[in-house]
């Protein structure tokens, strides 16, 4: 069986973060070898990683950096010679790597006699069974997501809305004001979000529009919340669809529907459901009403109005991972994937509804991680 080489730092490759669950934000090698792992790195991180179970450590040190220096090699290009010593050291010949493996290292190995081949689907699979820390974190950062819903509402309910905007202590309640409150409910509770979603009026109805400027009355709020947790780098995602005042008759149909739709799609996931079913199941309830979706398009249309995007996605060291719940096949999932249910239907110029879950697939069903109301007045 061949071996597996990931390159890569622990905040920006899910890959390395699932082996090496530490923050180290320079690139290292990491190969596993007949179930053996080892990673080439540099002495500023050996005493961490030495405390990880089960991981051989070569530091840069052992492998001659200040040699490689002291005949010329670029620092910058240093790594490609420590990670050749390193498969030299432990007899790398074969070896799988990810999609995102860099082009230079895999240039520089092959060239230096290891083949490598990417396996996009093995990476995937290794990462797609949460173990316990991942779903803790993902448990954490979804109490995150609910408390900054809760301060949203607590925004919105406060709001005076007998005029064209809504106001909160003599201002306008903008998005601005809005993302600027989650941000300190995230951080309270040791997550982070790089960006999220606070979409209003037509905005709404422009797939992943992250939402701007002051928010009207009886117009459609979706908020999509995707925060990561600190300690662990894993995600959570949940929307909710708002709205202060009267609620237009359109947005309480699109309401009723996603509802429907999610509690379906939920009693349909265990282990063995195929995404694409479901997500098929979703698309035949909408357009028993009406809309259009992606089952019912033309050819080559790009879909604006209905149901313009897929069920839902897998979670964890990124927001949008496998297993994908929408037109491709063959994805069957299985006990331990996270999973989001996100139905949702728009209109240009009038805005949309979105609703959203995070569930783990059981063997019998799953465990649903989100607890929050999905109703329509804030």
């Amino acid at each position: 069986m061949p071996d597996v080489l990931i390159f890569g730092d622990t905040t920006r490759s899910p890959e390395m973060r699932h082996e090496v669950p530490l923050t180290i934000p320079d690139g290292f090698l990491y190969i596993e070898q007949n179930g053996k792992r080892h990673v080439v790195i540099s002495s500023l991180e050996v005493p961490r990683v030495r405390e990880l179970p089960n991981m051989g450590v070569l530091s840069w040190d052992e492998l001659g950096w200040e040699e490689l220096l002291a005949q010329g090699v670029h620092r910058e290009k240093l790594y490609l010679h420590l990670a050749e010593r390193g498969c030299g050291v432990l007899g790398v010949k074969q070896a799988t790597v990810p999609p995102g493996f860099p082009v230079e290292l895999a240039d520089h190995l092959r060239a230096s006699g290891v083949e490598l081949t990417v396996d996009r689907q093995q990476f995937s699979l290794r990462r797609r069974v949460k173990n316990e820390e991942e779903i803790e974190g993902i448990r954490r950062a979804q109490r995150a997501c609910e408390a900054a819903m809760d301060a949203i509402r607590d925004l919105l309910r406060r709001s005076d809305a007998s005029g064209e905007e809504l106001v909160l202590d003599g201002e306008p309640l903008t998005v601005e004001r809005v993302k600027q409150r989650v941000n300190e409910v995230f951080n309270e509770h040791d997550a982070v979000a790089d960006e999220f979603i606070v979409s209003h009026g037509p905005q709404s109805a422009v797939g992943h529009e992250l939402g701007s400027g002051p928010i009207a009355p009886r117009e459609p709020i979706i908020v999509d919340l995707w925060p990561r947790d600190r300690e662990t780098g894993c995600h959570s995602d949940m929307t909710r669809t708002f709205c202060v005042g009267e609620p237009p008759e359109d947005l309480v149909e699109f309401h009723r529907l996603c509802k429907r739709a999610l509690h379906e799609a939920i009693a349909a996931c265990k282990a063995g459901a195929e995404g694409n079913l479901v997500f098929r199941g979703t698309c035949e309830l909408f357009m028993e009403h009406g809309y259009k979706t992606q089952l019912n398009k033309d050819l080559g249309e790009t879909l604006e109005e209905g149901f313009i995007h897929g069920l839902g996605h897998g979670v964890g060291l990124e927001v949008h991972e496998e297993p994908n719940l929408g037109l491709s096949t063959g994805n069957p999932m299985v006990a331990g994937d996270v999973i989001t249910i996100e139905p949702g239907l728009y209109r240009p110029s009038f805005g949309g509804c979105r609703l959203e879950d995070i569930l783990v697939v059981t063997e019998s069903g799953v465990e649903n991680l989100t607890d929050y109301p999905y109703d329509l007045a804030p």
